[in-house]
């Protein structure tokens, strides 16, 4: 059994950045893909970013890449995205996940995620 917590989320204001965590019990995050998904009201649950076991290799979604960077630290069991230069459109409950192989992570398939934290809701106001 994998528990993923998530905290970090909040509100902030456009133009901001948060740090969103991702503590991971049960089991070590060192053999499993990480990633990070969000949903909006009215939305299905997009990926975000991902990073790879082993080789920490890193994917984005074309909407967040230069801006958001996704981290892990095996020893700490704690995944990371740290979100930079916000808009309204990044406001959504982010869900840390995790993938014991690396389909989800790779390609952002949230079907292939083996385990989900509950979310933490990101509201960006202008």
């Amino acid at each position: 059994q994998v528990q993923l917590v998530e905290s970090g989320g909040g509100l902030v204001q456009v133009g901001g950045s948060l740090r969103l965590s991702c503590a991971s019990s049960g089991r070590t995050i060192s053999n499993l893909g990480m990633a990070w998904f969000r949903q909006a009201p009215g939305k299905e649950r997009e990926f975000v970013a991902g990073i790879t076991r082993y080789s920490s290799s890193t994917y984005y979604a074309d909407s967040v890449k230069g801006r958001f960077t996704i981290s892990r630290d095996d020893a700490k069991n704690t995944a990371y995205l740290q979100m930079n230069s916000l808009s309204p459109e990044d406001t959504a409950v982010y869900y840390c996940a995790a993938d014991i192989s690396t389909r989800a992570v790779v390609a952002g398939r949230a079907a292939d995620i083996d385990y989900w934290g509950k979310g933490t809701l990101v509201t960006v106001s202008s």
